[in-house]
């Protein structure tokens, strides 16, 4: 489940916090920055950006 423009639940607790903490409060963030940022965050892992991706193209964005 996903927030009108939050970010999905489904990517867990730690990788929500450490994208919160960086700033990535929302997918319209998200759009656009690379997933190897996103993988050198403590707790987001290759899952996290699996459901991100998912949640990005749904919405029309992407990661860089």
């Amino acid at each position: 489940m996903t927030a009108p423009r939050g970010l999905p639940s489904a990517i867990g607790r730690p990788a929500t916090a450490a994208l919160l903490a960086a700033g990535h409060t929302d997918l319209d963030r998200l759009d656009g920055v690379p997933a190897a940022e996103l993988l050198r965050l403590h707790g987001v892992g290759p899952k996290a950006v699996a459901v991100l991706r998912t949640a990005l193209a749904e919405r029309g964005l992407a990661l860089g």
